[in-house]
C-alpha cells in the first residue's frame, strides 16, 4: 500500500470503516466521514505550450486549486515552499523534491491553443511518496471562453482519483438573486457555476419567483412565479430562456415543483378550496394526478433517485414532519420523530440520505437522516438555515442562510455531509433557494 494511501487514511476519518486500495489505474479511497487533517498537495502553474496560452495557464491551475482546497479534504502546499519547478509537461518528476515539502499528491498540467483557437488542456496526477502516476494523463479540448469549465473538469478528475467519489465541480446552481431593502426585496432567477462564477439572469425582477429546480439533464428549470397574481409553476429552457406555464385550474395555487428522475413528470403542491395536496403532472400533456388526499398541508415533494418513492412534508400529525409514500400515491410512512418541525426534504442523488430543514428551540438547522429516519444528524445551526440542495455526488449540501434584523440578508452556504467545512458561496448581493444541477456533459 503506497504512502499516499496511508496518509489519506489518516486524513480521512471513518463513519463505519474507510477502505483504500492500490490497483491498476486510479487510486481509490472511500470517504465516509469528516477530515482530521486535509491531504497536502501541490499544483504548480500549468505549462503554457504556446505564447497565446500563457495568460490562461496560471488561471487554470488556480481554479483547480480553489476547487480542491474548497472541499476541506485537501490542503495546498504554497508555491513558496517548492524546491523544484515543473518546466515541461513531458519531463520526469523529481519526487524527492516534492517529498521534502510533504506534498502527498502532485498535479501537473499544460495548456495550448490548437488550430481554430481551440483550447487544449492536459494534466497528470502523481502519488509523490509512491513515486508513480495515479491513473493516466487526460486531455480536454474546448473553447477559450470555457476555460473555467475545463479547470473544473480537471479538478473533478483529480478529486475522483484520490477519493474514489464522483466530482461535483463542473456543475451549476440556479437560485433566486435578491436585491433591495428587506421590506421591498426584488427577486429574479439566476444561474451560475457552482463556485459563484459566470452568473446569468434568467428572469427580470417584476414578479416574485421562488423555488427553482433543475431537470435531471440540467437543460430546464421549474420554478414558481407570481406573474399572474397567483403562484403558478413555469418551466424554463436554460439555453433559450424561453418559458411556459404548466397547466393549472382556475382558482388554484401551485408551487413547490420538482422533476421526476425521468424528466417527464413534475410533482408539486396544489392548493384548492383551502386544502393543499401533492399532485403529479405529465409535462408534455398536462395531465395531472392527485397523489395525496388529506385535510392537512402536504408539500415539498422530492423523488427518490430510482423514481419509486416520494418524500414530502406534512402537518397531518399536528406539526410539520417528513413522510415517504410510493411515487403513485398511497399509504405514507412517517420517518421524522425528533423534537421540532421538519420541512423541505430532498433525496440524495446516492439514494442513501434525505436532507431537510429543521426548526427546534428557536434555531434552524440543515440536517440529514437515513431514508428510514434513523441516524439523524444536524449539520448547521443559525437564526435561519433552510432549503437544502445536493451536489451531484451526494457529498455536499448547499442551502440558504439569512441573517436577522432589519438589514438581514439571505446568502448561499455549503456544508459537507459530516457537518464540517461550512462556508459561504460567492454571490453578488443576496441569494436564496439554490438548486444544484447534475454534472454538465
Amino acid at each position: 500500500m503506497s504512502r499516499l494511501i496511508a496518509m489519506c487514511l489518516m486524513a480521512l476519518g471513518a463513519f463505519l470503516a474507510p477502505a483504500a486500495h492500490a490497483q491498476n489505474g486510479p487510486l481509490k479511497i472511500e470517504i465516509t466521514d469528516g477530515v482530521i487533517e486535509p491531504l497536502p498537495y501541490a499544483v504548480p502553474d500549468f505549462i503554457a505550450e504556446s505564447s497565446a496560452a500563457a495568460g490562461m495557464a496560471a488561471q487554470l491551475a488556480r481554479v483547480v486549486a480553489e476547487d480542491l482546497s474548497g472541499t476541506g479534504l485537501f490542503r495546498e502546499v504554497p508555491k513558496e515552499a517548492f524546491i523544484s519547478q515543473i518546466t515541461s509537461f513531458a519531463s520526469p518528476v523529481e519526487f524527492s523534491d516534492w517529498k521534502a515539502i510533504n506534498a502527498q499528491a502532485l498535479i501537473t498540467g499544460a495548456v495550448d491553443l490548437a488550430a481554430g483557437g481551440r483550447l487544449v488542456v492536459k494534466f497528470r496526477v502523481y502519488d509523490v511518496f509512491a513515486g508513480q502516476e495515479i491513473g493516466t494523463g487526460l486531455q480536454f479540448v474546448g473553447t477559450q471562453d470555457g476555460w473555467r469549465r475545463m479547470a473544473h473538469k480537471v479538478a473533478d478528475a483529480v478529486y475522483s482519483r484520490i477519493t474514489g467519489e464522483g466530482g461535483y465541480f463542473d456543475s451549476r446552481v440556479v437560485f433566486v438573486a435578491e436585491s433591495g431593502p428587506k421590506n421591498e426585496r426584488k427577486k429574479r432567477l439566476a444561474i451560475m457555476d457552482y463556485d459563484g462564477a459566470n452568473v446569468q439572469y434568467l428572469t427580470d425582477s417584476r414578479s416574485i419567483v421562488l423555488a427553482p429546480r433543475f431537470s435531471p439533464t440540467g437543460d430546464r428549470v421549474l420554478y414558481t412565479s407570481y406573474e399572474s397574481g397567483f403562484p403558478r409553476i413555469y418551466v424554463l429552457d436554460v439555453a433559450s430562456v424561453g418559458k411556459r406555464a404548466l397547466e393549472s385550474q382556475e382558482g388554484t395555487m401551485s408551487f413547490a415543483p420538482r422533476f421526476a428522475p425521468d424528466g417527464r413528470t413534475v410533482v408539486y403542491s396544489l392548493t384548492q378550496g383551502g386544502n393543499t395536496d401533492i399532485y403529479a403532472m405529465d409535462v408534455a400533456s398536462g395531465a395531472a394526478q392527485r397523489l395525496t388526499s388529506a385535510p392537512s398541508i402536504e408539500t415539498a415533494p422530492s423523488f427518490s433517485p430510482d423514481g419509486r418513492q416520494i418524500v414530502f412534508e406534512s402537518d397531518r400529525s399536528g406539526a410539520p414532519q417528513l413522510y415517504i409514500m410510493p411515487a403513485g400515491g398511497g399509504e405514507a410512512k412517517r420517518i421524522s420523530f425528533g423534537q421540532g418541525r421538519y420541512g423541505t426534504p430532498v433525496w440524495s442523488p446516492r439514494g442513501d440520505l434525505i436532507a431537510f430543514t429543521k426548526q427546534s428551540k428557536g434555531r434552524f438547522h440543515i440536517g440529514v437522516m437515513r431514508t428510514d429516519g434513523s441516524e439523524e444528524r444536524l449539520l448547521t445551526a443559525s437564526f435561519l438555515d433552510e432549503g437544502p440542495t445536493w451536489a451531484p455526488n451526494g457529498r455536499v449540501i448547499m442551502f440558504t442562510r439569512e441573517t436577522q434584523g432589519a438589514g438581514g440578508q439571505a446568502s448561499l452556504y455549503s456544508v459537507d455531509i459530516t457537518g464540517r467545512n461550512v462556508k459561504r458561496v460567492r454571490t453578488e448581493g443576496g441569494a436564496s433557494d439554490p438548486a444544484w444541477s447534475p454534472l454538465q456533459n
